[in-house]
C-alpha cells in the first residue's frame, strides 16, 4: 500500500494562491486593455477632426468661405466615424473650430484654424488636441 504522504496533486492552499495570481493578472490587464480602447477613441476623433480640415480647406478652395452647416451634410465632402458627433463654431471666411465627442468616452476633441479659435483643448493652429 502507498502512504498518505507519497500521493499526487495540489494542496487546497496552492489552488488557491495560483486563483489569487491568476485574479491579479486578470484586473491588470482589464486595465490596460480599458486604456487601450480609450486611447483608440481619443485616435479616432483626431482623425475625424484632421480629415474636417482637409475638407474644409477644399470647401474653402471652391468657395473662399468655410463651410458652417451641420455635419454631415452633401455640400461638404466629410462624414464622422460611427460613434463621434461633430460641431463645427466660430465659422467665418478667415477660420472656423470643431469640437469631438464619441459616445463611448467622456473626453472632446478640438481643432481650429485661423480666427476660429483657440479653443480648449486646442491650443495650436491645425492641430487637434484632447481632454486629460
Amino acid at each position: 500500500m502507498r502512504n498518505v504522504a507519497q500521493r499526487r496533486g495540489f494542496t487546497l492552499v496552492e489552488l488557491l494562491v495560483v486563483i489569487v495570481i491568476i485574479g491579479i493578472l486578470a484586473a491588470i490587464s482589464i486595465q490596460s486593455y480599458s486604456n487601450s480602447k480609450e486611447q483608440s477613441f481619443l485616435a479616432v476623433m483626431k482623425g475625424d477632426l484632421r480629415n474636417l480640415a482637409t475638407s474644409q480647406e477644399a470647401y474653402y478652395y471652391n468657395n473662399q468661405t468655410y463651410y458652417g452647416g451641420p455635419i454631415p451634410d452633401p455640400a461638404l465632402l466629410f462624414s464622422p466615424s460611427p460613434g463621434v458627433t461633430i460641431t463645427l463654431q466660430n465659422v467665418s471666411a478667415q477660420g472656423w473650430a470643431a469640437t469631438a465627442t464619441h459616445t463611448n468616452t467622456n473626453r472632446t476633441c478640438a481643432i481650429y484654424v485661423g480666427n476660429g479659435g483657440p479653443i480648449g483643448p486646442a491650443t495650436v493652429e491645425g492641430e487637434a488636441a484632447c481632454t486629460n
